[in-house]
């Protein structure tokens, strides 16, 4: 019996339940007059009552003033309009364009390159509102409402805006692209940007190999702070300046930019001293040092653990990369958060390229060669960013306009 009855109720409770709806079909025709009435889509206005005669059309938006509904001694319920003319007053073509729902909602927005503010949330007749702000700009919203054009965000202090204009993300990565194709699109210069939140890139010939000159002590760095991360190397740790150190593959030539003895001294330098030397002097003789001891004449560890940093191979003797490349190296720089990086922020090169102008924390890595001038920095803005330009038979200052505005939309 038992058995019998869990069957039944297990038929009652699998069974397709029947909803029945109460609500009713609305109306064809309207019973009263709409609030704010427009069309759905074009129709036409009749000089009778009746809906003949000469036809004149009406399109969306219109202003339309409805002066009467005439049920009676017709064959349909018409309007009759300000100008004296009817239309068929059915659902079909008629609506009344009213806010359908409205409610507090807080959000930070980023405005689409064009957008158009209103007074209200979207309805027939509602206007423009004139404002100074401009695209790509944050925007704080605490209202949102529904009407029949859409969903609208009311910006603090601004007006209505349709969420059809609006990024949730930071959308500023495109006007920095805009800017490079406009301005900077020329074939000696290899420019990538990256913000370092969103992960959005904006690029011209980012891909475009240069000689790197000094940016190659770039991997240098990386490689040192992940042997003081993993505990293999102490910023305590001595290395002495034996004249080996100054000729193995890849080695800088010792004439180069740098304060310490050009010639061996067979002295002992800490690791400390010489993170500074090559990221506040870019100095040959450090980097050597560094690249001879704990990069172990770049051997395949330390070549593998580069290419997975940059994404690509860096040659640490042709020294030949993209600005994407370096730019891949100074992001995992600044993911450590080490000692370097912080070095950095002050170097002697501060008061031209990229950090010129900069008023904000710029951590940079300079490269000059023949006619190759470069700069690899990340500018500590509100949103941290990754700039890096190679430049062939550029200036100083052509680094420093790229940058002054590129930091323009992104500080």
């Amino acid at each position: 019996m038992k058995k019998l009855l869990a069957v039944m109720l297990m038929f009652v409770f699998s069974a397709p339940i029947l909803a029945i709806s109460t609500e009713k079909e609305p109306a064809e025709f309207f019973d009263r007059i709409p609030t704010n009435p427009n069309t759905y889509h074009e129709i036409s206005s009749f000089p009778k009552a009746n809906l003949t005669g000469k036809t004149q059309k009406i399109k969306p938006d219109s202003d339309l003033k409805i002066k009467a509904l005439i049920t009676e001694h017709v064959k349909t319920p018409v309007f009759k309009l300000s100008d004296g003319r009817y239309i068929k007053a059915s659902h079909d073509n008629i609506y009344a364009d009213i806010v359908l729902r409205q409610d507090y909602f807080a959000r930070n927005y980023w405005l689409k390159k064009t957008f158009t503010i209103y007074q209200k949330p979207y309805v027939a007749g509602v206007k423009k509102v004139k404002t100074k702000l401009t695209g790509y700009t944050k925007v704080h919203v605490s209202q949102k409402a529904v009407t029949s054009h859409g969903t609208y965000l009311k910006a603090d202090g601004q007006g209505w805006i349709n969420e059809k204009d609006l990024d949730l993300a930071d959308n500023r990565i495109e006007k920095v692209q805009a800017l490079l194709n406009q301005k900077y699109n020329k074939p000696n210069y290899s420019i990538y940007v990256k913000q370092l939140d969103t992960q959005k890139t904006a690029g011209i010939n980012e891909d475009k190999a240069m000689y790197s000159a000094s940016v190659t002590k770039l991997p240098i760095l990386y490689f040192v702070e992940k042997q003081l991360k993993d505990g293999k190397v102490k910023l305590t740790d001595k290395l002495t300046y034996t004249e080996q150190v100054n000729h193995f593959k890849g080695a800088y030539k010792t004439e180069g930019s740098g304060k310490m003895p050009k010639k061996a001294d067979n002295k002992a330098y800490t690791v400390e001293a010489l993170l500074k030397a090559v990221t506040q002097h870019s100095d040959n003789v450090a980097s050597n040092i560094l690249g001879y001891y704990i990069a172990h004449k770049y051997d395949r560890t330390y070549q593998e653990t580069i290419q997975k940093a940059a994404d690509a191979q860096w040659s640490m003797d042709a020294r030949k990369v993209s600005s994407r490349t370096a730019a891949n190296v100074m992001e995992a720089l600044y993911n450590q958060r080490g000692s370097a990086l912080n070095y950095l922020k002050t170097t002697e090169f501060d008061s031209n390229r990229i950090s010129r102008d900069i008023a904000v924390p710029v951590a940079h890595k300079i490269g000059d060669a023949y006619d190759y001038k470069h700069d690899v920095a990340v500018i500590y803005a509100g949103e941290p960013f990754v700039l890096s330009i190679f430049t062939d038979k550029a200036s100083y200052n052509n680094i420093s306009a790229i940058a002054d505005d590129v930091y323009g939309i992104l500080k």
